[in-house]
């Protein structure tokens, strides 16, 4: 099949001559791949993973496509609404459908999900073309994606996160987090119940009763009895998600983005040996000098990068692709990054690690591994998860399996039948010698539920671990202590003469490790060595979802030709300590010996070593020099203000904000540390770990909500400071009814939101409903409008929070177009174009300008002719469009307010 088209050749695109048609390949449909691979089958037909009767139906549901899957995102109170739009207005009319004489199945909910917000559909494409009804609810699903209402996701992808049972007030830490779809949940458990908390202390404040809508008043009520209250209502939680790649963590935050969050942090670190962070220290009475805190984990996932054989569904490579190999190259790695996890835990904590692999030695054998390094189950524990997630069909962890060798010739039982001639095995790919419940993990197969392949493991830490040398778990033989590999130099024969035969024979005996990486360079150094933007990273993170396609290539992961060998003898006796210390200053000029702590002075965490020293603070030029240094990508330092900063104050004092507001976690990313067009606000966990980890070479890429950003303003002393929507709802209640504009019609709304700068001035305030007389009297600046609850139909059942902007003579909701007609559909079920007459008005006044500039030359009467303008033309117009945005900041995320004569971007 052939194309037009222009072609890239040599990062250039090549055009054909006309007339000229070049063979160009176009996109298969799924159903047309030939999905085959022998191996990939011979594999799990023999490794004893499934029974014999099954194996067709498991077969044929890898075939089909994968089902459509969402999720309703948000707050409990935020999600519910939008999700019974969809049952009471979509559901009824696809219902209807009739297709080859049967009916049409609509969208379901998934069983096991939580309050029915996760919903998959399984409609044939031709059905959904064909027919209207599904073509709107079509329009429903973008429109909600669009403004992070719904997010598309596998539904196995949605397990991992519910199974870590995430409590209000906890620590997460999410190790391989990117793209994003899982942390997207962790984030929303963080956060549960606080905007109902919030709430209620608003209302115990003002002594005030407004009406909250039904699901807030339900969600209030039980946070009462069980919620996080240590922060007034805020929620104390943390979230810190990381990954080893630095382009996937800044798309990592551009999906987290949308949820708006002031107790997320992203961090861009190697997961096997993610360094431990830092804590202020407490203060001791008596004088006493403070010992070094760091931070442990109330909950870990460890959502490993793997082969992804289980998305064959939705991953067509894996048919053409899958080699034994791939399992066998990434299994050290998945053990290294579940034993930083466990480490990193806090005693009682709860560990999940995950796979969308079905191969068991990506996960029963790497979760057997971790333990026996970690120390058996008196320190680790495998949970018990059979009777969570009701509805959910799953199989038990195999305690028994198959290894098949690179070449997929061979297959074994046992590490007995194979190490007398190891090649690329290891005898943690083998099922354990010791026996441990391994059957508590569990299996989602794709023909069980019509879903993807998955590996899901809890494991819940005893005690403090120090995890065994990583070759320990793989001898065969017992390997001879430093005394005895001492005894055995010393009966060696020696050369008086030659003064290096003693470490010769040491040499003979444990061969020193190489590492592939400069000498005298520190393992924490090499791991903040930039990666080359051209180079192949070594692996991907497996779960890709449609969202992040569109932003990120689908490349697989580059497997090692080999996995490492065995130490060797003696070997584990050299080795210091394993994760190399993460507290040391991450500079790859330093050498190893510079980072050396003195005696005493380190403090031990799980058998790492974290030295004490004061980490070493950064000036502006350091961070000016790092842009061309090579060492890393340039991340902006953050810097947080003074509570009784001039900048600071100015604001409080314009919104007449409560002192029941947090007033010390405002902070700036600039080396200046003085705030230039945004000012960022932050949680206090947050806030105290950037301050403590400042200057250690932790690599933070993102922490903070846009609170307030600056405008360009046309009125003398006008605040010049607007509150950003990504920081509305979190101050919104604690802002003063000076800057606070009540509205509880839907037709009023319905107007702000067709009709972009509406005028105020010249009676236009009549137009604008219960709303004209408040918002001509407000002053010049940034309000908060509240849509309040009210009866009938034209009131609203659900609370809802937006910006607003009064210039000099116009009014606008500070919302982008995408934003706009979201809510117009949701809440009016109409597809409405949107009005902008400001390029009108501003036509007209420049046209009416020039007249008045010509009159008055023509007179010769020496008046100025703005003065004119003013009087005749109402060129206040003109301001009251120009004023609403002016930095190239607010221009792109609040794509409506800008001067009409500019382009809209796209």
């Amino acid at each position: 099949m052939t194309r037009k088209g222009g072609i890239k050749r040599g990062g250039e695109r090549w055009r054909p001559r006309k007339g000229q048609q070049v063979e160009r390949p176009v996109r298969a449909n799924y159903d047309d791949v030939k999905k085959s691979n022998p191996r990939y089958e011979a594999y799990y037909n023999q490794i004893g993973i499934l029974d014999e009767n099954e194996k067709d139906e498991f077969w044929e549901a890898l075939r089909r496509e994968l089902p459509n899957s969402f999720r309703f995102t948000g707050s409990k109170g935020h999600a519910l609404p939008v999700q019974n739009i969809l049952k009471d207005r979509y559901i009824p009319e696809i219902v209807s459908i009739e297709y080859e004489g049967a009916k049409v199945e609509p969208p379901t909910p998934i069983p096991w999900f939580p309050h029915q917000l996760a919903w998959q559909m399984t409609t044939p494409r031709q059905v959904v073309r064909r027919f209207a009804p599904f073509k709107s609810f079509q329009q429903f699903l973008v429109s909600e994606t669009s403004v992070g209402n719904i997010s598309r996701q596998e539904i196995v992808s949605m397990i991992p996160p519910l199974l870590l049972d995430v409590k209000p007030g906890m620590v997460v830490l999410d190790l391989c987090a990117a793209p994003g779809s899982k942390s997207a949940q962790l984030i929303e458990m963080v956060h549960g119940g606080e905007e109902a908390r919030l709430r209620k202390v608003v209302r115990d404040l003002k002594n005030e009763a407004s009406p909250e809508g039904e699901v807030m008043n339900e969600e209030i009520a039980d946070e009462e009895k069980r919620g996080d209250w240590a922060d007034q209502g805020r929620s104390t939680g943390l979230l810190i998600c990381n990954d080893v790649d630095y382009k996937r963590a800044h798309m990592l935050i551009h999906q987290m983005k949308r949820l708006n969050s002031p107790n997320l942090i992203v961090t861009n670190h190697d997961a096997t040996m993610y360094p431990s962070i830092k804590l202020l220290p407490e203060a001791q009475p008596d004088g006493k000098p403070s010992q070094n805190r760091y931070l442990k984990f109330d909950r870990v996932l460890a959502d490993v990068p793997c082969t992804g054989d289980g998305t064959s569904r939705k991953n067509i490579n894996v048919w053409r692709d899958w080699v034994p190999g791939n399992a066998l190259g990434l299994h050290a790695t998945q053990v290294r990054i579940l034993v930083r996890a466990l480490q990193m835990a806090k005693t009682g904590g709860r560990v999940v690690y995950s796979t969308c692999s079905m191969n068991p030695v990506e996960n029963e054998a790497v979760v057997a591994s971790a333990i026996e390094r970690c120390g058996g189950l008196s320190k680790v524990s495998i949970v018990d998860c059979k009777d969570e997630l009701a509805g959910l069909v799953r199989r038990p962890g195999l305690n028994k399996w198959n290894v098949m060798d690179r070449t997929g010739v061979d297959v074994y039982k046992s590490w007995a039948e194979v190490q007398d001639h190891p090649g690329r095995l290891l005898e943690g790919m083998f099922p354990p010698r010791d026996q441990l419940p391994l059957d508590r993990c569990m299996r989602i197969y794709p023909h069980l539920q019509d879903t993807g392949g998955f590996f899901i493991a809890v494991l819940e830490k005893k005690s403090e671990i120090k995890a065994k040398p990583e070759s320990e778990p793989q001898r065969t033989q017992p390997k001879p202590s430093i005394i005895a590999a001492v005894n055995e130099i010393e009966a060696k024969p020696t050369n008086a003469t030659i003064s290096t035969t003693k470490i010769d024979a040491l040499d003979s005996i444990a061969p020193p490790q190489g590492s592939g990486h400069a000498e005298g360079v520190s393992a924490a150094a090499r791991q903040n060595k930039e990666v080359a933007p051209n180079e192949p990273s070594s692996s991907r993170k497996h779960e890709l979802d449609d969202q992040a396609d569109v932003y990120m290539s689908t490349k697989r992961p580059k497997f090692r030709e080999e996995v490492d060998d065995p130490a060797p003898r003696g070997a584990e006796d050299r080795q210091v300590h394993w994760p190399p210390p993460p507290g040391a200053q991450l500079d790859i000029s330093r050498p190893e010996a510079a980072n050396l702590p003195e005696p005493g002075e380190d403090l031990p965490i799980d058998g790492v070593l974290i030295p004490s020293s004061e980490p070493v603070k950064e000036t502006a030029a350091d961070y000016k020099g790092k842009r061309t240094s090579g060492q890393q990508a340039f991340e902006e330092p953050f810097k947080y203000l003074a509570a009784d900063h001039p900048e600071l104050q100015s604001i409080y004092d314009f919104y007449n904000i409560s002192l029941h507001f947090p007033r010390n976690r405002f902070m700036v990313r600039n080396a200046t540390g003085e705030p230039a067009k945004t000012i960022y606000y932050t949680s206090l966990l947050a806030r105290d770990i950037l301050t403590a980890n400042e200057g250690t070479g932790l690599k933070f890429v993102h922490c903070g909500i846009k609170m307030f950003v600056k405008q360009d303003v046309q009125k003398e002393n006008a605040c010049k400071w607007r509150i950003q929507t990504d920081g509305l709802p979190v101050v919104e209640a604690f802002v003063g009814e000076e800057r606070v504009v009540r509205l509880s019609r839907k037709s009023t709304l319905k107007k702000l939101l067709v009709e972009m700068f509406p005028k105020v001035n010249d009676d236009g305030w009549k137009e604008l409903g219960e709303i004209g007389e408040r918002v001509q009297g407000i002053d010049y600046g940034c309000c908060v409008l509240r849509v309040e609850t009210g009866e009938g139909e034209d009131g609203f059942s659900e609370r809802i929070v937006l910006p607003l902007w009064r210039s000099l003579h116009s009014l606008n909701l500070m919302l982008p177009k995408e934003d706009r007609k979201a809510m117009l559909l949701r809440l009016y079920n109409e597809i409405i174009p949107l009005q902008d007459t400001s390029k009108e008005r501003f036509l007209k006044n420049k046209n009416c300008a020039d007249s008045s500039k010509a009159k008055s030359d023509a007179n010769g009467d020496g008046r100025d002719p703005k003065m004119d303008d003013d009087i005749t033309c109402g060129r206040g117009d003109l301001q009251a469009i120009m004023d609403a945005t002016s930095d190239e900041e607010a221009n792109v995320e609040d794509s409506t307010v800008k001067p009409p004569h500019e382009p809209e971007e796209v």
